[in-house]
């Protein structure tokens, strides 16, 4: 173990030298978009297949995250942005909350309840949001006999995070800020 620099071995000193260039070459700026290294293979999404939005439509996101929600381009936009913050797990839950309420059989919303549950409320869930214990215990006591409503509450205070907090950032981000150039 190394303890101070005077009482260093040489091989001590070198192993430090060789860290310091190995971590000075990984802080260094590429110097052309050939250089990036990508940490993982999953390429970012592209908006959906829909028309770009007037500049009209998407100066509404900024007061609604409704009207974002509601259309394609700017939720595909809005989860590249989370995606990018590595704050997705919100817009995923939401969704996921969305396609749940779409369900008629009652074996299959208990399937999906259950998945939902173990994605995302849980302790320790892979994509764990963020809500209170009050929410959590209502959302588990819902889920003894699964029905459309479920979800409604957690559903609800996610919605409320993202406006308060991930739409005001995504107002602010590039990604926005190139739509309504």
């Amino acid at each position: 173990m190394c303890k101070g620099l005077a009482a260093l071995p040489h091989s001590c000193l070198e192993r430090a030298k060789e860290i310091k260039i190995k971590l000075g070459i990984l802080l260094q700026k590429p110097d052309s978009v050939g250089d990036i290294v990508i940490p993982y293979n999953e390429k970012p999404e592209k908006p959906a297949k829909t028309h770009k939005p007037s500049l009209d439509e998407a100066l509404q996101w900024r007061d609604s995250l409704d009207k974002l929600l509601q259309n394609n381009y700017g939720l595909a936009s809005f989860k590249s942005f989370l995606k990018s913050e590595f704050s997705e797990e919100n817009l995923e839950f939401w969704i996921a909350c969305e396609d749940y309420k779409k369900i008629k059989s009652p074996a299959k919303m208990a399937e999906k309840a259950k998945q939902i549950y173990e994605e995302f409320i849980q302790a320790e869930a892979p994509k764990e949001v963020n809500i209170d214990h009050f929410t959590k215990d209502i959302t588990m006591k819902n889920l003894v006999e699964p029905s459309l409503s479920s979800f409604d509450m957690a559903q609800k205070r996610i919605h409320a995070l993202m406006e308060k907090d991930s739409l005001p950032c995504f107002v602010r981000s590039e990604f926005y800020q190139e739509l309504i150039k």
